[in-house]
């Protein structure tokens, strides 16, 4: 329990982090925040709690795949919000719009083979 609380902390003392910075200088939060750091994290915790090379191998291919259909949402969501329409029904937009792309990813992996 007391490792599940260190890696609780430790991911969101990253994000807290990253809000205050982007607060002051939102080109350095996004820097912060366009590193792989929660990846790392991930694949750190993911050896430590099992020491299986072929399944961090699986995990950081599967990110790989699964960040493509979210980068056009980085595009999307400031014309949307400069072009007037509001945060929420933005956000909700780009969500929408990221898991539609997520499925087309993981449809269009499958006919060729790659499984996620």
């Amino acid at each position: 329990m007391l490792y599940l609380a260190l890696k609780a902390l430790l991911s969101g003392l990253i994000i807290a982090v990253v809000s205050e910075v982007s607060r002051r200088a939102p080109a350095l939060g996004a820097l912060i925040v366009s590193l792989p750091l929660v990846s790392l994290l991930a694949i750190m915790w993911l050896w430590h709690d099992t020491r299986d090379a072929a399944r961090i191998a699986d995990h950081a291919q599967a990110t790989f795949w699964y960040v493509l259909p979210s980068m056009p949402m980085f595009l999307v969501l400031p014309w949307l919000l400069r072009s007037g329409c509001g945060f929420w029904p933005s956000l909700a937009g780009v969500c929408v719009m990221t898991v539609m792309l997520y499925a087309i990813m993981v449809w269009t992996l499958s006919r060729f083979g790659i499984s996620l």
